[in-house]
């Protein structure tokens, strides 16, 4: 030890005109990969001398360098005496115990204190294979514990955990996926990884990349947010709605927080989004049939009050309405379709406008049939006595051939989707109600074809009294 200079926790040898250079930088290196460990290291030689003792050690401890290297052990500095045979025997005994060994003690601080440490010790060979020391890693227990459970939390979350979790890398690709995750986007653990939002999302892709970015730039938002995505899947795609949280993780080891990527955790709420949907449209749908019957009840003219629930049963629901009259008179045997039985003709009563808004306009007054031609969905509606739905087409439909549907069955230029609703009062038909949806808005459900019917209900009494009204 006396043929040797103490330097920053390591040594160099002297030659006979000074330190010899490739040592010195060598040790020069090893000083500063020791110094710049996150954990604690010392090192012993073969008698439990002390030869190595890095910055965090001192840290811990608060026994520099130039104080720990040289001392026997730890007995009497920074162990109690009386603990100090125990822990020099635990320690001492990793030369000669294969692999790494691993204990928890107490050590003493320079002022006094004591800390928990656990270690890691394993055995320093020389060049002859026989054992030339030992070297021990130690850091706080409670550091220790907090890291493992870091490390636990992190396995659960990608593990068990029963929402989705996704970590994003700083190009916005999916890193590290769970297995929540993984299903929700219709894929396997590993064939999402490095791939692009837009190829796994046909729809919100770009919000969500939005929401990546903001989160890298700005951190996390304070709240959830949540996002309709369209999901690709082998057998089409789904429609979705993702709650998701959104925290920005920066590597604990940088000065200057570095972005890593975005944890993005989320959880599938469709079905309670549609719910809330559905209800929320319902309860609107029944107040719309509220006022409308209000609204009628003070038309003077039963022909005024049916186009009044025409009109209260437009708003959101669709762009335009028709209501037509069977000519002749009431059908009263609904669904006749036998050999020889009259045709289905069909007056204009009444219309909204096609151009700009505004209320609905009665029409017909010359009593000329409406040029339906056979099978159309008015007239089969009349012909079977319940609802019919016409689509010029699921999607995207092209404007030239939605403009050939649309004037084909004689309906405003640019509607695609259509609902016919019989009018009946009095076990007779009256007529039918055709609502008619542009290109904006989705195809008639049947919730729709619910609402529609009783629509067409308070339009046939109305429509039903007028013609009374006017027979008498």
């Amino acid at each position: 030890m006396s043929a040797s200079r103490r330097s920053g926790g390591a040594t160099d040898e002297l030659g006979p005109d000074g330190p010899e250079r490739p040592g010195r930088v060598g040790a020069d290196l090893l000083a500063a990969l020791l110094d710049g460990m996150d954990a604690a290291l010392c090192a012993f030689d073969a008698e439990g001398v002390v030869t190595h003792w890095n910055r965090e050690a001192e840290r811990i401890l608060g026994w520099s360098a130039a104080e720990a290297v040289g001392r026997q052990g730890f007995a009497g500095w920074a162990v109690r005496s009386a603990d100090a045979p125990e822990v020099e025997r635990r320690l001492l005994s990793a030369m000669r115990a294969p692999g790494r060994q691993v204990h928890e003690f107490a050590l003493v601080t320079k002022d006094g204190g004591r800390v928990l440490v656990r270690t890691q010790s394993a055995a320093v060979r020389g060049p002859d294979g026989a054992p030339a020391g030992v070297y021990c890693a130690f850091s706080e227990v409670h550091a220790q514990i907090d890291l493992e459970r870091s490390i636990a939390l992190s396995e659960a979350l990608l593990e068990g955990a029963s929402w989705g979790v996704v970590l994003v890398d700083v190009d916005l690709r999916p890193a590290v996926v769970n297995a929540y995750a993984a299903r929700a986007l219709g894929a396997g653990r590993t064939s999402v990884l490095g791939r692009p939002l837009g190829e796994l999302l046909s729809q919100g892709a770009e919000e969500l990349e939005n929401a990546l970015t903001h989160v890298l730039a700005e951190g996390a938002p304070p709240a959830p947010a949540e996002m309709w995505v369209g999901v690709r899947t082998p057998e089409g795609e789904r429609r979705r709605c993702w709650r998701s949280g959104f925290v920005r993780l920066a590597s604990p080891l940088a000065e200057e927080p570095v972005p890593l990527g975005v944890g993005w955790l989320f959880l599938d709420v469709t079905e309670a989004k549609r719910a809330e949907q559905e209800g929320a449209l319902l309860r609107f749908r029944t107040n719309q049939l509220h006022r409308a019957a209000r609204a009628a009840a003070e038309c003077e003219d039963p022909a005024e009050a049916a186009t009044v629930h025409l009109d209260f049963a437009l708003a959101g629901f669709a762009d335009h309405a028709l209501v037509d009259r069977v000519a002749g008179g009431p059908r009263r045997e609904p669904g006749d379709t036998a050999e020889g039985a009259a045709p289905v003709r069909l007056v204009r009563v009444a219309a909204t406008p096609s151009g700009a808004p505004g209320p609905s306009a009665p029409g017909g007054a010359a009593g000329l049939p409406v040029r339906y031609a056979p099978g159309h969905p008015a007239v089969q509606s009349v012909e079977r006595a319940g609802p019919v739905r016409a689509s010029a087409g699921l999607g995207a439909v092209p404007e030239e051939r939605a403009k050939a549907w649309a004037a084909t069955r004689q309906w405003p230029d640019g509607t695609v989707h259509a609902l016919c609703a019989v009018l009946r009062s009095r076990g007779r038909t009256l007529g039918a109600v055709t609502f008619l949806r542009s290109s904006g808005r989705s195809p008639f459900e049947r919730a729709d074809v619910t609402y529609a019917e009783a629509v067409a209900a308070h339009i046939a009494t109305a429509l039903d009294l007028a013609g009374e009204t006017a027979e008498g």
